[in-house]
């Protein structure tokens, strides 16, 4: 059997620190060789891509999607679709991790983790997290700690409900087990075992956490808070907690300036507070909270709006950090692609690296322009080549 082979010709490479103008060639679903002058090889089925002009980024790493659907907040009707693979590549994600929010009934682990692998034979990396907002923890095996060990997908547990009505209010004493259980969990599997832990509007913000960390032996890197800039006064109090040395994950899909919205926080300028605040850049991430619901309450708790997330405002904010911030690129890419694949043990994904996964992206004008995942094209100028399995089947049909 013949590999594929793609070479990349002549773009100008962040890895996303920047290695200048050279070309890239992947064999198979790896990248094989990184320099100025590759020479197609003889044998396989090779394409060339002509890139002058382009930069080439490597594929993000979103992880926060609810890739089977989420919401249900004001009944059954609003409960979100699962998400379709374009919407993933056409937004550049090739590495993408799946969990379930509010609801944990009607939605399950067995149905994320069956939702990761489809999206695996389709074309991208997928993984999960096991659990949702609420305790006792849902899972496929008797616990997180044994799902984390004996299930492929399974990176941790999460997303769990801090500071928010929705949530089952945990003590100090079950956060400290749950990160027991991710952590041990991921030692015995060598996965992260981190705990994502969703972040409400909730008066007390953040100080929870602080506070089991100050009572119980667990390293601040278990914890992976999200959603930090849904106010001013969470973000502030995410700042403390990242001078600790915590991640803090902020979400692309907050702070748009929808109508609803006005208490967010918008995700670039939330990364340029914080780091001005004295967080160290390597300790911050964006994720997009794709196919999640977006429910907007009153002050007595009752359901007035909903949205739904989207997966194309992940590189909204990078675009943004560089063009209204003036950050570089390099330092622009890395929330979005080596420090989450960092958070969640995944050395290969977020980099373009000889012997790593040919996961890549072509930029043009600031514009999703090319996606490989795996070595193979499934966005060209900016339109989906490859199609999920529904999908594909609704482009025969016409609908």
């Amino acid at each position: 059997m013949r590999l594929p082979v793609l070479l990349v010709h002549e773009a100008e490479v962040y890895a996303p620190e920047p290695l200048g103008r050279v070309s890239v060639l992947a064999v198979g679903n790896r990248i094989a060789a990184i320099d100025r002058g590759i020479a197609v090889p003889a044998w396989g089925e090779s394409t060339v891509i002509h890139a002058l002009g382009a930069i080439m980024v490597p594929g993000l790493v979103d992880q926060h999607v609810h890739i089977a659907g989420g919401g249900g907040e004001g009944g059954p009707q609003n409960r979100t679709p699962d998400i379709q693979l374009s919407q993933l590549t056409t937004a550049g994600i090739t590495t993408v991790v799946g969990l379930l929010g509010t609801d944990g009934t009607t939605r399950s682990v067995p149905e994320l983790l069956a939702k990761a692998r489809a999206l695996e034979v389709e074309g991208i990396s997928a993984w999960i997290y096991t659990g949702a907002y609420e305790l006792p923890l849902r899972t496929v095996t008797q616990s997180a700690r044994s799902d984390i060990i004996l299930l492929d997908r399974v990176l941790g547990i999460g997303e769990i409900a801090l500071s928010d009505q929705r949530g089952s209010h945990p003590s100090l004493q079950q956060i400290a087990e749950l990160a027991s259980e991710a952590r041990v969990g991921g030692l015995l599997a060598h996965k992260a075992g981190v705990v994502h832990l969703h972040l409400g509007s909730g008066e007390r913000c953040l100080t929870p956490l602080m506070e089991v960390l100050d009572q119980h032996d667990i390293p601040i890197q278990t914890f992976v808070p999200t959603h930090l800039n849904r106010t001013r006064a969470l973000l502030k109090s995410a700042a403390v907690y990242g001078r600790r040395g915590g991640w803090l994950d902020i979400t692309s899909g907050i702070g748009g300036g929808e109508e609803n919205d006005r208490e967010a926080v918008d995700p670039a300028e939330a990364l340029i507070s914080l780091a001005q605040q004295g967080v160290p850049w390597d300790r911050l991430s964006i994720s997009s909270d794709a196919q999640g619901s977006a429910p907007v309450f009153d002050s007595q708790g009752h359901l007035i709006g909903l949205g739904i997330g989207k997966a194309d405002t992940l590189w909204t904010v990078v675009s943004n950090l560089v063009s209204r911030f003036s950050l570089p690129w390099e330092q622009a890419l890395r929330p979005i692609t080596s420090t989450p694949a960092t958070i969640l043990k995944l050395p290969a994904a977020g980099r373009i690296q000889v012997g790593g996964p040919a996961d890549f992206l072509l930029i043009r004008d600031h514009r999703i322009d090319t996606v490989v995942a795996k070595g193979r094209i499934m966005v060209e100028a900016g339109r989906p080549l490859v199609w999920g399995t529904f999908e594909a089947r609704a482009e025969t049909d016409g609908q």
